[in-house]
């Protein structure tokens, strides 16, 4: 497994496993404390593990949590994603940077997202399952909730929004977001 920086994102990383293929499929490890630990993540810090099941067209986010934030490890354990980060760490040199990913059950590539950024995805297959690994127990009080379609970020999803939860599609726009943070 190697561990790579995201450029656009100060302190993401994309952790690449070594599958082993065969006649049978594959096999690779999806999590090594060891490849965490050397890029300056604690990898005993997580705490929860969830999974989403999404249709094609199905776009969740954008999501992140006030207060002290929620870092995460997100990875696509079955069928392909088109997964969005955006940097809302004030003091971050990628501040308001973005960056977006194809995350894939062929792949199993993990993305580890600072704690400060909000983070989205749409499925691009019949069924997607997403893996997260969260580094604080939900607090639903913490959540806030970007709007997927603000002209602002220009976010370029690859299919129309087939589904979204309430939350999103009433979400308010970034500049409402950090309007509010600062005020």
């Amino acid at each position: 497994m190697k561990a790579t920086p995201v450029p656009a994102i100060a302190g993401a990383y994309l952790f690449e496993p070594t599958p082993h293929a065969d006649e049978r499929g594959f096999f690779c490890r999806t999590f090594d404390a060891e490849v965490v630990r050397s890029v300056g993540i604690d990898p005993d810090a997580f705490v929860q593990d969830s999974l989403s099941r999404s249709a094609r067209g199905v776009l969740r986010g954008l999501h992140l949590r006030s207060g002290a934030g929620e870092a995460k490890l997100v990875r696509c354990s079955y069928g392909r994603i088109f997964d969005v980060v955006v940097d809302l760490r004030a003091g971050s040199p990628t501040y308001l940077g973005r960056a977006f990913f194809e995350l894939s059950g062929e792949t199993q590539t993990t993305l580890y997202i600072p704690a400060g950024c909000a983070h989205g995805f749409q499925a691009l297959t019949g069924t997607a399952d997403t893996s997260y690994r969260i580094d604080r127990p939900h607090d639903p009080a913490e959540d806030v909730t970007i709007a997927f379609d603000d002209p602002e970020l220009a976010i370029p999803w690859p299919l129309p929004a087939a589904s979204t939860s309430e939350r999103d599609r009433k979400a308010p726009s970034l500049a409402e977001v950090l309007q509010r943070r600062e005020g």
